[in-house]
């Protein structure tokens, strides 16, 4: 047990310094260390044949470390509380407008697409941090493993397509940029934006925090008026 422990966790530091690297290197967003890294570690895992539920028991603690990431963020957030405040309607209106068009979005699309209201709940809370989407999903009844990937996909796909988003609707601004980052691809966006300013990461984290409790309250009312 404890050689699974060290070897998995060996296996998904080594790859994310890979990743790390690769994007020192060259700094593009499809080539974000959690992207590079993810797909070299599938890419050694399928070779060497390891399952994921092996790979899992040794590496799973791993998600614990979640939690204290985004506890963390508090720090740029208190720094820049003056600003923040400053700001205090354009995040909250922002954050409310991308949290309601994300839940509502999802319920439409996915019922266009003649999912079931298991899938379709799974769906719903894919673009809060992963800790507030899996106690909702299992909340009410849709699969947390689910749940869990679709956060990973939400938070890497809004990660890569973040920049060019700016850039192709001219969103130059920080709390633009941040609370859009932050609605849409939570803590994993957050880190991205912390790359920019910290004032933009401080803004996504509260984008990011106000968006997990407002989808905690749109979301059991949308099930109960959808179904």
């Amino acid at each position: 047990m404890i050689f699974t422990i060290l070897a998995m966790t060996g296996l998904t530091i080594l790859c994310y310094v890979g990743g790390k690297w690769l994007y020192s290197r060259f700094p593009y967003p499809f080539l974000l260390p959690l992207v590079t890294s993810t797909v070299l570690l599938l890419m050694v895992l399928y070779v060497a044949d390891i399952q994921y539920n092996d790979y899992l028991d040794g590496a799973g603690w791993l998600e614990s470390l979640i939690g204290i990431a985004v506890v963390a963020l508090a720090y740029p957030l208190y720094k820049q509380l003056p600003i923040l405040k400053k700001y205090s309607l354009p995040l909250l209106v922002g954050t409310a407008v991308g949290s309601i068009v994300g839940v509502i979005s999802t319920l439409i699309l996915s019922s266009l697409f003649g999912f079931n209201e298991e899938i379709i709940v799974s769906l719903l809370p894919k673009s809060v941090t992963t800790a507030v989407a899996l106690d909702l999903a299992e909340a009410f009844g849709g699969q947390t493993s689910l749940t869990a990937i679709l956060v990973t996909v939400a938070g890497i796909t809004g990660t890569v397509l973040y920049p060019y988003c700016c850039k192709l609707f001219r969103i130059h601004h920080v709390v633009g940029r941040g609370v859009g980052v932050g609605s849409a691809s939570h803590a994993i966006g957050t880190a991205k934006a912390l790359e920019y300013s910290e004032l933009e990461g401080a803004i996504s984290t509260v984008a990011m925090t106000l968006c997990a409790l407002m989808v905690s309250v749109i979301i059991p009312i949308s099930i109960f008026l959808w179904f």
